[in-house]
């Protein structure tokens, strides 16, 4: 029970930060916040936790909505072009990050050294457990930036926000984890454990998407200087006020 309790406030916590750094710095903020979470989701997933009823399941999923959240964001606001760049931005982040801290684990550590079995722990991810990783993130990013444009044009109105934002988070949601599942555990894990992992990790992202409807609405109102200059998108991309 406390999983359960600690993770409801856990999640508050994180719903928090990504409104004050929305709030704070405005569009460079969701910049900073897709390259920041592509990373800590991707080191919180390393651990396992027991929930209510003997579920297993991974951290990693609270930070993995709230990039489906900023992309969101930034298509309502800022257009579909922006969004394109977040996602490639937190490719690219990923793919540093993942290439990088492979080249630290190589380095000889000095026998003193307290570090190196952390690092291999957290870092020390498999290729095919990386290859999933990115591979998923790349498909499932891209596809929620289209299915949002996509929705927009026949839920466009203001108060249709939550159509948008849930529809094509929760699809592409659901392909980001097929896509890391498939790669990363198929074979590994016998059909009926496989199936189990794949949908309570979606369940979980499922319920968390509708929990973070109502801070989309809240980060939308947020209004910034940089708001009032002219967006060069097509009709079809532009915000809907």
């Amino acid at each position: 029970m406390f999983n359960l309790l600690w993770g409801i406030l856990f999640v508050v916590v994180n719903f928090g930060f990504y409104l004050l750094c929305y709030r704070l710095f405005g569009k460079k903020g969701l910049y900073a916040w897709v390259g920041v979470a592509t990373v800590i989701a991707n080191i919180q997933v390393a651990k396992t936790i027991a929930m209510p009823f003997d579920i297993v399941m991974t951290l990693g999923n609270t930070m993995y909505v709230t990039l489906y959240m900023t992309s969101d964001l930034l298509n309502e606001k800022y257009g579909r072009t922006e969004a394109r760049h977040a996602v490639w931005f937190g490719f690219f982040t990923l793919l540093m990050t993942t290439a990088i801290m492979q080249m630290v684990l190589l380095f000889e550590p000095q026998e003193t050294d307290i570090a190196q079995s952390s690092l291999e722990t957290i870092f020390g991810l498999m290729p095919r457990l990386a290859l999933g990783s990115l591979t998923a993130y790349f498909i499932s990013q891209f596809l929620d930036v289209r299915l949002y444009a996509w929705i927009r044009k026949y839920y466009s109105s203001s108060r249709q926000l939550w159509v948008r934002s849930n529809g094509s988070t929760m699809v592409s949601s659901f392909v980001d984890t097929l896509v890391f599942c498939t790669i990363a555990f198929a074979g590994t894990y016998d059909l009926r454990v496989w199936t189990e992992i794949l949908l309570t990790t979606y369940v979980v992202k499922f319920l968390l998407t509708g929990a973070g409807t109502p801070i989309l609405y809240i980060a939308r109102s947020f209004k910034f200087a940089e708001d009032e200059q002219p967006v060069h998108t097509s009709p079809d991309t532009r915000s809907v006020s």
